[in-house]
């Protein structure tokens, strides 16, 4: 049995950049979840838990700056469809054990198309942030593990990758 032939959606037939074509499909409810970390030493997860660092509360701003990036993806990511986003959820939770903080990001839309992208800007948005916010504690951080976790709707219906 032959392999499916796989193709890039946003490389046209002369093999140049191009969004999707998505006006024959219809509107249907899509989330995605995406997660990802920002590794760092036990004394800048400290400071950072405490809500004290020199530049104010790092959770609660990257938590904000996540959701602005949510909305904003289709002005990053140069061939994203802008979406009509209905609702953006975006936490942060200090893991000790792993010395890390733990991003995650759901995105809702009715559309024509996912909102795996808004998502994934999101968590890697929150990180830069936590990272811009604790650098001058500590400048190794290592933000690490940007994934999609899991996707409902649309043609290829429900995805659990984690």
């Amino acid at each position: 049995m032959a392999a499916r032939e796989r193709k890039l959606s946003h490389i046209g037939a002369e093999g140049r950049p191009r969004i999707v074509d998505v006006s024959a499909k219809s509107d249907t409810a899509r989330e995605a979840t995406a997660k990802g970390s920002v590794y760092m030493s036990a004394d800048t997860l400290s400071l950072i838990a405490s809500g004290h660092g020199a530049k104010g509360d790092v959770l609660t701003t990257a938590q904000i700056a996540g959701i602005m990036a949510a909305k904003r993806t289709h002005e990053l990511i140069p061939l994203c469809h802008p979406l009509p986003l209905t609702d953006i959820e975006v936490s942060l939770e200090a893991d000790e054990a792993r010395g890390a903080i733990d991003i995650t990001a759901t995105v809702r839309t009715t559309a024509k198309t996912g909102v795996e992208m808004e998502a994934l800007t999101a968590v890697s948005i929150a990180a830069l942030t936590v990272y811009d916010m604790a650098k001058a504690a500590q400048k190794d951080m290592r933000i690490g593990d940007i994934r999609l976790v899991r996707k409902t709707g649309g043609k290829s219906g429900d995805i659990e990758l984690e």
